[in-house]
């Protein structure tokens, strides 16, 4: 079973060096218990998924120039996400506004590698069957 992702959910990236939180904008509908529900496309680089503590990647160019910078001494740097797909699965049974609802078992991916996951699904959980 899976549960709906709800705005506050925290969020994982594999090569993030700590968690972050899932942001749902306003324009999105409120439900019955006050939250404001998640889609597979709150996937915004900023807007929606905000920069993790680091970046642990060679791919990601700030790591690159940082570890540049120290000679060879990989250092990790500064995390700007940039993530150009929607989250995915998503729920094949529920819809918001006529998008898939996001669920605790959907991914995304940020183009220098990581796979961001869901890891709270937020204050509420509501189980989809």
């Amino acid at each position: 079973m899976s549960q709906l992702v709800y705005n506050g959910a925290m969020i994982q990236c594999s090569f993030g060096l700590g968690p972050g939180t899932l942001v749902v904008t306003a324009e999105k509908m409120v439900d019955t218990s006050g939250l404001a529900p998640a889609t597979v496309m709150d996937f915004a680089p900023i807007k929606n998924i905000p920069p993790f503590p680091l970046c642990n990647t060679i791919t990601n160019p700030a790591v690159a120039a940082a570890t540049a910078a120290k000679l060879g001494v990989f250092t990790p740097a500064a995390c700007l996400p940039v993530v150009t797909a929607p989250w995915t699965p998503g729920s094949p049974k529920v819809t918001i506004r006529g998008q898939a609802a996001l669920n605790n078992i959907s991914i995304c991916t940020c183009q220098w590698g990581g796979v961001i996951t869901i890891t709270n699904p937020g204050p509420v959980k509501v189980t989809v069957p």
